[in-house]
């Protein structure tokens, strides 16, 4: 798996073997959803397989949930594999509070656990 960085600092792809995985860094608030947003549709439109891993976010708001939710779906929808890699307990809290779990499925960061019946693939 190589680490492509994009012309956007915040913003990091790595690709190998349909798993593309996107790695976010700083705040993910309005303007950096704003910068971002346009590549991350583009992943979720054709990525096999993608993940989107908050590890180095220091700050998430209502913004930044809403672009991940519109990720989430948008995969899901293709019948592709979604993964949310997040240690962030701030973000993580976020996350339970507005009743997102169900919908983004945070896990910690480390190799994707198979779903029963299809390896590889998360629950939709």
């Amino acid at each position: 798996m190589h680490l492509i960085r994009r012309r956007e600092p915040h913003l990091a792809v790595r690709s190998s073997q349909g798993l593309t995985t996107v790695e976010l860094y700083g705040e993910l608030d309005l303007v950096l959803v704003q910068r971002v947003r346009p590549e991350l549709d583009v992943l979720a439109r054709e990525a096999t397989a993608l993940t989107v891993d908050l590890s180095h976010v220091t700050f998430c708001d209502a913004s930044g949930l809403g672009l991940l939710v519109r990720c989430a779906q948008r995969v899901r929808e293709r019948g592709a594999t979604w993964r949310l890699v997040c240690d962030q307990p701030m973000t993580l809290r976020l996350v339970r509070l507005a009743g997102l779990d169900d919908v983004l499925l945070p896990t910690p960061p480390g190799p994707p656990a198979p779903h029963p019946g299809m390896p590889g693939r998360l629950p939709v």
